[in-house]
């Protein structure tokens, strides 16, 4: 049974991944956002992990992201979408944890 910090933050994940499916369609510059975030994911976290420890990078996520696309895809007006964009990265890793239920 996922903790409830796991819980809260796959349910912010969800609303985040909607918010940016729309967002998206207006700021297509969204999606390189979104691949940054997911290759600082990749380095960070790695290919094996659980929710739990998914988590736990989430809350220290503005450290991180908030730099890496500052540097490598800055557009205008990119800081009001960060966390729109790192919680729909996070939605979509999420599903390779080990213990990643639907």
């Amino acid at each position: 049974m996922p903790t409830v910090e796991v819980q809260l933050a796959r349910r912010q994940w969800e609303e985040g991944s909607r918010r940016f499916d729309d967002e998206s369609k207006v700021e297509p510059r969204l999606l390189d956002a979104f691949e940054v975030v997911i290759d600082e994911l990749r380095k960070r976290v790695g290919q094996t992990f659980s929710l739990e420890e998914l988590s736990l990078a989430y809350a220290h996520a503005d450290d991180w992201s908030r730099p890496a696309v500052a540097d490598r895809t800055p557009f205008p007006g990119w800081p009001r979408s960060l966390a729109t964009v790192q919680d729909a990265a996070f939605h979509a890793y999420s599903r390779g944890a080990r213990d990643y239920e639907p």
